[in-house]
Parts: C-alpha cells; sequence; structure tokens
C-alpha cells in the first residue's frame, strides 16, 4: 500500500509539472471506492494550482477559467495498489487505469488495479466531502507543531499496542507498516508495548525516529514491495535499506539475534527482541 512517502515522491513529481495546466478533458474507468461527484465535462476550461497533500492523501486545486462551470478541487487517494503518472504522450488506457485528468501539460492517468483508490471532487479542502475525509487524521510528522509533548500526550490516550496506534494515524500520519516497524526498531521500542506505559524519553525518541525514517524514505522515493513506482515510472528504494522490515530469522545488523515476526492487526510486525524493550 502506498504510504506517506509515496504519496509525497508522487506529489512532488506532478506538482511543478502541472502548475498553471488547463484540463481539457476528464476520462473515467470503472467505478473507484467513491464516485467523482461532479460532471467529469464540468471539469474542462479549469486551471490547476499547487498540488497539496494531507496524510495519504493529493489535493489537486482547480481554479475556474472563463470557461470553466466550477471549481474547487480533486481529493485523490491511491488506495491499497494505486499509482499516478504523468504521461506526455499516454498510449490507449488498459484495464487498471480508472482515471485521466488530460491537461494542456501532460496527462495525469491513475492506475489501481485493486480500485480502492478515489478521485473525488470537492469545493474546497473545508467543505465536504473532503472535510469528512480529512477529519480524523492525526498531525503531519514535520509540522512544527507536533511536539515531543503533545506527541507523548497522544500516546498516553491508548491502551493499545504502540505498533498499531502509530498504524492508526491518529498520534501522527505517515507511519504506516513498513515505517511503523523501523520507527520501533530505530528507537528502542517493542512492538508491542502498550501506548501509555511509553515514558516522556522514549516518546520523544519515538517521534525522532519516525521523523528520521520517513526523512529517508523520501530521499530514496518510498518503498516499492510490489507495484509502487512514481509519476515516471521509477520504483522505491527504501526497502533494500530495512533494518528490520522483512527480514525475519535474519540476524540482526546491531546485535546478531534473529529478527523475529509477529501479526498485529493483520499485518506483519518485524522486531528485535533484545534490542526493542518493552
Amino acid at each position: 500500500m502506498p504510504e506517506l512517502p509515496e504519496v509525497e515522491v508522487t506529489r512532488r513529481g506532478i506538482d511543478l509539472p502541472l502548475r498553471g495546466a488547463q484540463v481539457t478533458a476528464v476520462r473515467l474507468g470503472k467505478p473507484l471506492r467513491w464516485p467523482l461527484g461532479c460532471d467529469p465535462s464540468a471539469l474542462a476550461g479549469q486551471q490547476v494550482g499547487p498540488v497539496l497533500r494531507r496524510g495519504k492523501y493529493l489535493w489537486v486545486p482547480l481554479a475556474a477559467g472563463s470557461s470553466a462551470a466550477c471549481s474547487g478541487g480533486l481529493l485523490m487517494h491511491l488506495g491499497m495498489s494505486g499509482s499516478l503518472a504523468l504521461l506526455a504522450q499516454p498510449p490507449a488506457p488498459g484495464p487498471h487505469d480508472h482515471f485521466d485528468l488530460v491537461t494542456t501539460q501532460g496527462t495525469l492517468r491513475l492506475n489501481d488495479p485493486r480500485r480502492f483508490g478515489a478521485v473525488v471532487w470537492s469545493a474546497a479542502l473545508d467543505a465536504a466531502p473532503a472535510a469528512g475525509l480529512l477529519a480524523r487524521l492525526g498531525p503531519e510528522p514535520f509540522d512544527p507543531a507536533l511536539t515531543p509533548l503533545s506527541f507523548h500526550a497522544a500516546l498516553q490516550r491508548h491502551r493499545a499496542p504502540i505498533k498499531s496506534v502509530l498504524l492508526a494515524g491518529g498520534a501522527v500520519v505517515g507511519a504506516g507498516n513498513i515505517y511503523a516497524c523501523e520507527a520501533l526498531f530505530q528507537a528502542g521500542i517493542h512492538p508491542a508495548l502498550r501506548s501509555d506505559r511509553i515514558s516522556r524519553p522514549r516518546a520523544e525518541r519515538l517521534l525522532a525516529a519516525v521523523r528520521a525514517t520517513l526523512a529517508r524514505a523520501l530521499d530514496l522515493g518510498g518503498s516499492t514491495l510490489r507495484d509502487f513506482s512514481d509519476v515516471h515510472g521509477m520504483s522505491g528504494a527504501f526497502q533494500t535499506e530495512a533494518a528490520v522490515y522483512g527480514r525475519a530469522r535474519q540476524p540482526c545488523g546491531r546485535c546478531g539475534a534473529d529478527i523475529r515476526r509477529i501479526v498485529q492487526l493483520q499485518r506483519s510486525t518485524y522486531y528485535c527482541a533484545h534490542c526493542q524493550k518493552r
């Protein structure tokens, strides 16, 4: 599943190339998770503004031109298996190409084999349906307003295992499965430790580890475990540097003990029992 680093890599890949582009057409393929919510033809003539990201959502603002019927923007989600490509000369849509935003500066195409992704029109980020979809997201990991103190306070509100709390995204968004495993290893925290039992110093170390892990993932273009690629078709490389993720029964790079695997919330968790304490 594309997580925050992969979505941010995608945002960076389409932001500047599409700025100021004029929408000439919209093509819909098979239905996605939710309907578009507007007449596709009403988007023609609108101008693309700076692309934003909130959590794992992308916001593509559209400003009404002289011939456009409405403004607002498109809220996009890549779902479990989606990816966006920006194509100068797009080939004919394939069976998994479910949305095309055709512009004067290229075609933004969503490919999503499992169709859990979404493209939804909204009048604004703070208007329905965008506001409702974004309402439960926690703070962004690199937001200066997210401090070690506020992060610790958020962790104290949960009795669930810390790995589960990170995946839920209420304390901080972006620590998906691979990144949560790696950040917990960096911070020396057992993934099954109850969230409310994490001390303030350990919470500070964990927040720093989350930020460092996500920053490194961004530097490496995200992770490609199955089918993620950026808008130019390039795979991410973070998974090649993983210290614990996907390394069950292999020796820990720090202590030499075997990396272990357990299942939490139906997701594989990898950790070193010697380096990560409860």
